[in-house]
């Protein structure tokens, strides 16, 4: 039954992969085939954020092969790309609920960008009722896995008086030793630090100031 399911979803994707629609004016030769997303590719998209605008900027022509991919083949990537396309209605009839059923499958499987956006949501109220200590739990868990947004908001949610006081020295530990280029965000993280070594013993401090792998 697998190989059949796996063989059907094959010839799909050839199909959806290897087609192209013109548009008026265009020539066949000018349309290329838009190729799906292998699984780095797409991570990649969602973590610059583009994964909405790629889909759109590929006309929509993959939509049955990105649901499939979420759907029956569970790949997270793929579940948070469809989840996302329903949330917001892009490509598709909008579906709150369904997609952030997809989000947290893949949340579930520990995608970080889906931690990260469900603690998002769950933070502001996007979508979902607020709930900050919710979102406290799923951007711990996309900062354990390293998400530079993720661990920025968790620090800005324990300032906030959210969350548990025996976090903060994870937390401090994974904002200490993160890495950016952009100015703004490294003056915003110094800033988080010097606030949130506040709050803390020197000792846990000095723990926290550990390098990542030690």
């Amino acid at each position: 039954m697998h190989k059949t399911i796996v063989g059907g979803l094959a010839a799909v994707s050839c199909a959806l992969s290897s087609t192209s629609f013109a548009l008026e004016g265009e020539t066949i030769e000018q349309v290329r085939a838009v190729q799906l997303y292998s699984q780095d590719a797409l991570i990649e998209l969602i973590n610059r954020n583009a994964h909405l605008d790629r889909v759109v900027e590929d006309r929509c022509q993959l939509v049955q092969d990105i649901e499939a991919r979420a759907d029956v083949l569970k790949i997270p990537a793929y579940q948070f790309l469809w989840g996302d396309m329903l949330a917001w209605g892009v490509c598709v009839d909008a579906s709150a609920s369904r997609g952030i059923g997809y989000m947290e499958d893949a949340a579930n499987q520990g995608l970080p960008a889906a931690l990260e956006q469900l603690g998002r949501y769950y933070a502001s109220g996007t979508l979902v009722q607020m709930d900050k200590e919710r979102a406290v739990v799923y951007l711990r868990e996309a900062a354990a896995l390293q998400n530079l947004n993720a661990q920025i908001q968790l620090v800005e949610l324990f300032l906030d008086g959210h969350g548990s006081p025996y976090d903060y020295e994870d937390a401090y530990h994974w904002l200490h030793n993160s890495v950016t280029d952009d100015s703004a965000q490294h003056a915003k993280i110094a800033s988080y630090l010097t606030q949130l070594e506040a709050l803390m013993h020197p000792k846990a401090v000095r723990a926290a100031k550990r390098p990542i792998d030690s």
